[in-house]
């Protein structure tokens, strides 16, 4: 009865439609474009492509569900690493948070709600036409006693979730420990990166030498200096384009095959312009070719890859100032070598300084403008706003369907239209401001959509999209408590709204994968038939931020309109068999940072902590029960404390590994006798892509030949 009403509030049809698409991508099975869906089997040989129709994958089945939920952390860790598996932690531990807040809200809190009167009368008997209003605590009368089990309510799941924090952290620092001890050794465990190399006569390269063997004679292995190749980068699209061109323009792609980079004969009236772009590839590779001799030469940048015999010293250097001079030698610690982002390496610490302080004026100017979209989703939840607008409208607004359409779920499939744009812009900011390795990249890109998302879909939403009043609000912080609130319970109807329409659609679309699927059929018809097929990677940067917000709704709306509890739960119970399933099946591994994203989702959990004991010390004041409200006061504080222990005991573990850990992991390979093979592959493995040979076209003979030998 109670989701009856909800769904007459919303817009019945378009729930209903929201709740059919969700169910139906949860039966189906996955359909038949195996190059988005079945990676993993197209990898190890196992999956045979159908050319034809199978009506079979369309009919309707769960039997996917069963082997999703069938799938255990262990096999999760093998197939995804252990940042898949933090991933599904984040998901279970809300799931637990939301099972335990669910019970009290709706069984508790949601009958005193109901009981109160301060905005009309619950109607029992005509329950459908209840106002969503009767079932927050807003319709609680003013001084009621009842407020109290809303008061204790606050502090009971605030305990809980605290203690769920501790243990979820404690276990992923020691999952991120474990790891360690198990793995192999790892090239990036013995490299830092050293930045910002003082120029002298000597080359970079001898500096970088002469400077390491005088401070760590003992430890010091060997270095890699990083070229500038940005310019060569360019060339091999070029030769990468133009060769996929010839190969497109064979008379037969499946019998004329492409073997060790020569072009096979030419027929057809095709042949004149295969052998234009044969001469124009030559031209390319010879062009690559001279850049790459002059890169090995004299493309220094003041940068380089150092290579020491232990953890142990490796991680000493990094933590280590280098230079008298601290912007000299800065140090930082190497990604994986899969991990390594080549075209962004700054040469000096002022202009990675600078890019940060750009990028962090363009996100925030960014984040700002996006008001404008904001502003207007808020107009079309407004029907009287509409109608003076546009009275050309005024006709149809009236027909009842028309309007819940318009004003329920047209402002948050509007909203999120525009938030698809969010996630691959501020990862295009993260790679222009300094980082070196596609983890970074993507964790900055993660903690920025977040605090968007956090900025233009709530606060914009509560305060009707006013920057004026936000501002206003932010310069006089003593009444932050009050205006959150006023504003905040107001909006409860929307962000229902927003749960279903985009929370459970989006996390269902997971199965459909419609965007990469026409992606794949456009970008085939440029590919040749040699192209290899690029495994799909986890959008971390899109997905953590969608996750942790519906996060931050289900505990800021707890105790102010408990009903929204039951579909943020249904929304991370389809996300834990959906993401499972896109692990088990779809996303590969692009790197492993071996759980770092966790500290973000603890943070995330506290700032959502936090918002709600400031709402509950408004709202507590505003219903004229002030002892309540001062009691909760010291709530917060709690909670910051209890962050800053956390802080203090787990953080260090992500940020690096502890001497006793690396000295320990040292020691188990002193008489390992792979590891003399392991130190002569380290320069290798570091190597510019850029550099590396080509042989596109036929010609080979000696004036074509690499002028780099590869490695």
């Amino acid at each position: 009865m109670i989701v009856s009403a909800l769904l007459t509030s919303v817009g019945i049809n378009t729930a209903l439609c929201v709740l059919f698409i969700t169910l139906y991508s949860i039966l189906r099975k996955q359909p038949s474009n195996y190059e988005v869906y079945v990676p993993r089997l197209l990898v190890k040989g196992t999956s045979k492509r159908r050319s034809h129709f199978n009506l079979e994958r369309l009919i309707p089945s769960a039997g996917w569900v069963a082997k999703a939920w069938r799938l255990s952390e262990e096999e999760l860790y093998s197939l995804s690493g252990l940042d898949g598996v933090v991933f599904m932690r984040i998901i279970t531990f809300s799931v637990r948070i939301f099972t335990f807040a669910g019970v009290i809200g709706i069984f508790v809190l949601l009958p005193v709600n109901c009981w109160g009167n301060q905005l009309e009368d619950f109607d029992v008997a005509n329950f459908t036409s209840n106002s969503l209003d009767v079932f927050t605590i807003s319709n609680v009368n003013s001084g009621s006693k009842w407020l109290w089990v809303h008061f204790c309510a606050v502090y009971v799941v605030t305990g809980f979730i605290c203690v769920l924090l501790f243990y979820e952290y404690k276990h992923v620092s020691s999952r991120r420990i474990s790891y360690f001890y198990s793995a192999k050794p790892q090239p990036h465990h013995f490299t830092i990166l050293v930045n910002s190399i003082p120029t002298s006569s000597s080359s970079i390269s001898d500096s970088v030498d002469s400077f390491f063997k005088e401070l760590y004679p003992s430890d010091y292995l060997s270095h890699v200096v990083v070229r500038r190749t940005s310019k060569i980068r360019s060339l091999l699209n070029d030769a990468n384009n133009m060769y996929k061109r010839v190969a497109q323009l064979q008379p037969d792609p499946n019998k004329q095959k492409i073997k060790n980079g020569a072009i096979s004969r030419l027929f057809g009236r095709k042949t004149n312009h295969i052998e234009r772009y044969e001469k124009m590839l030559e031209e390319i590779e010879e062009n690559v070719r001279l850049r790459q001799s002059e890169a090995s030469l004299t493309g220094e940048a003041r940068a380089a890859f150092v290579f020491f015999r232990t953890r142990f010293a490796a991680a000493a250097a990094f933590h280590l100032q280098q230079s008298v001079n601290p912007t000299q030698w800065t140090t930082e610690l190497a990604p994986e070598p899969r991990d390594v982002y080549w075209p962004f390496f700054s040469e000096s610490f002022i202009r990675r300084w600078i890019s940060k302080l750009v990028i962090l004026l363009v996100s925030t100017v960014f984040t700002i403008s996006f008001l404008v979209p904001v502003v207007f989703v808020q107009g079309l939840t407004n029907l009287s706003q509409l109608k003076t607008l546009f009275p050309f409208l005024t006709s149809i607004l009236t027909i009842k369907f028309v309007s819940q359409i318009i004003t329920g779920y047209l402002p948050s499939l509007i909203l999120q239209l525009f938030l698809q744009l969010v996630p691959p812009a501020m990862e295009f900011l993260s790679t222009i401001q300094g980082y070196i390795s596609h983890s970074d990249i993507e964790m900055s890109a993660t903690t920025k959509v977040l605090w968007f998302t956090v900025w233009n879909v709530f606060f914009a939403t509560a305060f009707s999209g006013s920057i004026l009043s936000m501002t206003s609000v932010i310069l006089n912080p003593k009444v932050i408590p009050g205006k959150l609130a006023i504003v905040v319970p107001a909006q409860a109807s929307f962000f229902i709204t927003y749960v279903v329409t985009s929370g459970w659609t989006s996390v269902s679309s997971e199965l459909f994968r419609i965007f990469p699927y026409i992606l794949n059929l456009i970008t085939r018809l440029f590919k040749s038939p040699d192209d290899e097929f690029e495994l799909p990677y986890m959008p971390y940067h899109k997905d953590i931020p969608r996750v942790l917000f519906f996060g931050l709704l289900g505990i800021t709306y707890f105790f102010l309109a408990p009903l929204i509890l039951p579909f943020v739960l249904a929304y991370f119970c389809l996300a834990y068999i959906i993401y499972k399933n896109q692990f088990m099946n779809v996303y590969a591994p692009r790197y492993e940072t071996a759980g770092k994203f966790w500290p973000t989702v603890h943070n995330s959990m506290i700032f959502s902590l936090v918002l709600m004991h400031i709402i509950a010390v408004g709202f507590f004041a505003l219903k004229k029960l002030s002892l309540a409200s001062s009691m909760t006061v010291p709530l917060p504080i709690l909670t910051l404390l209890f962050n800053e222990y956390c802080r203090k005991r787990f953080l260090p573990i992500f940020v690096g590994y502890s001497a006793e850990t690396l000295i320990k992991k040292d020691r188990e390979n002193q008489n390992d006798p792979t590891m003399t093979e392991f130190y002569n592959n380290l320069v290798d493995v570091y190597k510019d892509p850029a550099l590396v040979p080509i042989q596109y076209s036929s010609n080979t003979n000696s004036l074509s030949s690499p002028l780099i030998s590869s490695a």
